[in-house]
């Protein structure tokens, strides 16, 4: 059995940040595609996000009670763009340069339908959606 120290912030593996070509129509001077930076989100602006992404909605007949629906793409965006650490999706040159307001409307006006979907993968992937409960008891496992 482990000690209580093994789980200290300190002694925590860092999910390290990744280079991604997310299109080949960006590039550089020498003519090859710009990598991105993506990071990982901790669970508290994870939470955050989804909450951004989340309405109350009115149960009919059923007078003061809601339940509440998540727009599963707008959360998937503002996600993309939350992690998205190069290009600078903020920068408002850049957002002039396409027309648009926002972080995550950029990042779906820079990118074509087919980028943009591999890129959420990719996206969900660093953020540790993608491993289902099987590999997590084999990895406990080994």
């Amino acid at each position: 059995m482990s000690s209580l120290s093994s789980f200290m912030a300190q002694n925590a593996l860092k999910v390290e940040k990744i280079h991604y070509v997310a299109s080949k129509r960006f590039l550089d001077k020498d003519g090859k595609p710009i990598s991105w930076e993506i990071g990982c989100v901790s669970s508290t602006e994870d939470e955050a996000i989804r909450r951004t992404a989340t309405k109350r909605i009115p149960i009919p007949g059923k007078r003061g009670q809601f339940s509440e629906e998540t727009d599963f793409n707008l959360y998937l965006g503002r996600l993309a763009a939350k992690c998205t650490i190069f290009p600078n999706l903020d920068d408002s040159d850049l957002q002039n340069s396409y027309g648009v307001m926002g972080d995550d409307v950029l990042l779906k006006t820079m990118l074509t339908p087919g980028e943009y979907a591999d890129y959420l993968i990719e996206i969900q992937q660093i953020n540790g959606f993608d491993t289902n409960f099987e590999e997590v008891i084999d990895e406990a496992k080994n």
